[in-house]
């Protein structure tokens, strides 16, 4: 019953934290939507997520907690990753002929894909923020007995919700057999991308 609880408590406090609109869900249903390598972008978000629990609960969350300098440098790497993006969604959408039905522009190579994938999870300070320091400080708050179960929910919560996304997002393809749909979402995704990457320059101007 006690382990049942911790790893209760590791998926619901994760699936909280992941099912919120962001950079890297946008580009996990963007590709949900264009089929490509769904498999490899979701069993890659969920690995990191996994590790990067793993890693908070052991430590590193409270290592980042007490590095204010290296939160701004993460903010202000993130940010320009989001501009660079954003921008890019922007011209997708507005050049004449860009987006297509069968996906919105140019297939993806697995290991451009892979690393965009990389750069939403690994470049983004709210993964490091949420997933290492809020997390892993609630999981190292548990016995160490039970912190191998709560990080175990956590990731399997984390899997759930990437497959939900990048499986359950094909079913959104019908709506987008037309460019101009495509047009919208790449219109959103900028939009988003560009939104957060403001609020990150305004989190490194909090902390500088």
């Amino acid at each position: 019953m006690f382990l049942a609880s911790s790893f209760a408590h590791g998926f619901a406090v994760s699936i909280a934290l992941i099912v919120a609109i962001g950079a890297q869900n946008m580009f996990v249903l963007r590709q949900a939507l264009r089929g490509e390598h769904v498999g490899a972008i979701v069993l890659f978000c969920a690995a990191a997520d996994a590790v990067l629990i793993g890693l908070g609960v052991a430590g590193l969350g409270t290592l980042l907690g007490q590095a204010p300098r290296l939160q701004v440098l993460l903010s202000l790497g993130g940010a320009a990753f989001l501009a660079w993006y954003g921008v890019g969604a922007f011209r997708r959408a507005a050049a004449p002929g860009a987006l297509v039905a069968a996906g919105g522009g140019a297939a993806l190579a697995l290991g451009s894909a892979l690393a965009r994938a990389a750069g939403f999870t690994l470049l983004n300070p709210h993964v490091y923020l949420d997933t290492v320091l809020l997390v892993g400080s609630i999981g190292a708050a548990k016995p160490a007995a039970a912190q191998p179960v709560f990080v175990l929910g956590a990731a399997v919560a984390s899997l759930g919700w990437f497959c939900l996304l990048g499986y359950g997002g094909r079913m959104l393809a019908p709506v987008f057999a037309r460019p101009a749909a495509w047009r919208v979402l790449e219109a959103m995704v900028g939009g988003i991308m560009l939104l957060l990457a403001a609020g990150l320059l305004l989190r490194a101007a909090g902390l500088g």
